[in-house]
């Protein structure tokens, strides 16, 4: 895949996507519902109280991770620009028995390392300055205005630093309506699967779940884990499977305060409009301010609530707190 390739090639989109995409911007912007000025979008919706609300979910004390680990073994290609990490070190153990490092008291010796790597390269979360729509970004501002080369100015990811805790909802759409895989992966969906609000409500239903004001949604969709088992081949920036467009109305509605797949990019690939390019991202982050999660490894996770059976937890995100970023890696931990 070249550094060029994206999911979609130049296309005709026809007027009634276009329409459709255009009622969709307009109905669930979320611009003026949380006071002029605002930087943080739907992350408002979690509140002190829904934070005391998720602290009384942890029973056990179990924490899992679901991040992927940062090495450069990771999914990325190229494709989109952005490469797998680079992990140096600036002094190592073989520094320290040098005669030419200098020497520090009573025999100890330090090592240091550093890493290089795009924003979203793994784990991670979308900014709202990550998208724009029509030259703006959220809340309005001009997309020259909004990020430039000295970062995002007005929604740079360090304003969340704070706030990311919260009750968390796995719904494993994945195991619900996927199949096993032949390398032996339980419930993946197919690429290019759309998950609807109808396969969210199922899903709740299922797993005796109810998701509401302030809540994180997590989607299974078992996509991470069977590459995994065959190496990442296209799964970053390929097909998915992933959230459809008609799930909006159900994301606006239900108040969420975040989304998070364990796909590349959150939504159905191919898109479901013929010639568009993630409609559902030039929606849900410059204009609803939706926090969105990509690349979240949820195998663990996974395999906890189909054992236990619970499916709410703790849930503890923040970004690192990178000034005027559009995007961050993190180690998202649930805990039940």
């Amino acid at each position: 895949m070249s550094s060029n390739e994206w999911n979609v090639t130049p296309a005709f989109i026809s007027d009634d996507a276009l329409g459709s995409i255009n009622a969709a911007i307009e109905k669930y912007r979320n611009w003026d519902r949380f006071g002029k000025g605002d930087k943080k979008g739907t992350v408002n919706y979690i509140t002190p109280e829904k934070r005391i609300e998720a602290s009384k979910l942890v029973r056990t004390g179990k924490s899992i991770s679901c991040s992927l680990h940062l090495n450069e073994n990771g999914p990325q290609t190229g494709a989109l620009r952005r490469n797998n990490p680079l992990h140096l070190f600036t002094q190592t153990g073989t520094d320290c028995t040098s005669p030419h490092v200098l020497k520090l008291p009573h025999g100890i010796a330090f090592t240091d390392d550093y890493i290089t790597m795009p924003l979203q390269a793994g784990t991670q979360w979308d900014g709202l300055g990550h998208t724009f729509s029509h030259g703006t970004g959220y809340g309005g501002t001009k997309c020259y205005e909004h990020v430039d080369a000295g970062g995002d100015r007005f929604t740079g990811i360090e304003v969340l630093q704070h706030d990311i805790v919260s009750r968390g909802v796995l719904l494993d759409i994945g195991r619900m309506y996927g199949k096993m895989t032949p390398e032996g992966v339980e419930g993946v969906l197919p690429d290019g699967w759309a998950i609807k609000e109808e396969h969210l409500l199922a899903c709740m239903a299922k797993q005796k779940v109810t998701i509401g004001k302030g809540d994180i949604l997590i989607v299974r969709t078992g996509q991470m884990e069977r590459y995994k088992k065959t190496g990442w081949g296209t799964y970053a920036g390929g097909p998915a499977a992933g959230m459809s467009f008609e799930s909006l109305d159900w994301i606006h509605r239900t108040q969420i305060a975040a989304i998070a797949t364990d796909t590349w990019g959150f939504e159905v690939i191919p898109n479901e409009f013929p010639g568009a390019c993630q409609p559902c991202h030039q929606v849900c982050i410059p204009n609803m301010g939706l926090l969105i999660g990509e690349v979240w490894d949820l195998a663990a996770l996974g395999a906890d609530c189909a054992a236990d059976g619970v499916y709410e937890f703790m849930l503890v995100a923040s970004p690192l707190p990178i000034t005027g970023a559009v995007g961050s890696p993190l180690n998202p931990i649930a805990i039940k």
